[in-house]
């Protein structure tokens, strides 16, 4: 099985998994939520060490220009999914870009997209 396999296979385990307790008991997911947003100074390190195995993988078989059009895809897809709770969205949204510290709060993902894209920018024009 190939690492491309064994990660969709991952994927589509958890998202299995998470469909039958949400289907089943909705609340009892509420301490997996708690568990990975609760300590953002863990999650944040875990999520880029993740992220970079991955992406490492990724390239193996697929170019950034394919990662991303599939990223395009999960955008719409999970566009489509908070698109229900649209009002709490635009409340977050508001009580976030007022205050400043969200940005500085968010460097670190900032800085991955813009690095990202960059190098998209640069396969595709280069």
């Amino acid at each position: 099985m190939t690492p491309v396999k064994v990660l969709a296979l991952i994927v589509a385990s958890l998202v299995a998994i998470k469909l039958v307790i949400i289907f089943i008991q909705p609340k009892s997911w509420l301490p997996v939520v708690k568990t990975c947003y609760g300590k953002p100074i863990i999650t944040i390190p875990i999520a880029l060490i993740a992220a970079g195995v991955i992406l490492m993988y990724l390239l193996a078989e697929l170019t950034i220009i394919q990662i991303f059009a599939v990223m395009a895809f999960m955008m719409a897809l999970m566009a489509a999914g908070v698109a229900s709770y649209g009002k709490e969205i635009v409340e977050l949204s508001e009580k976030l870009l007022q205050d400043k510290v969200a940005l500085r709060k968010a460097w670190v993902s900032i800085v991955a997209w813009l690095v990202l894209t960059v190098w998209v920018f640069y396969e595709i024009f280069v």
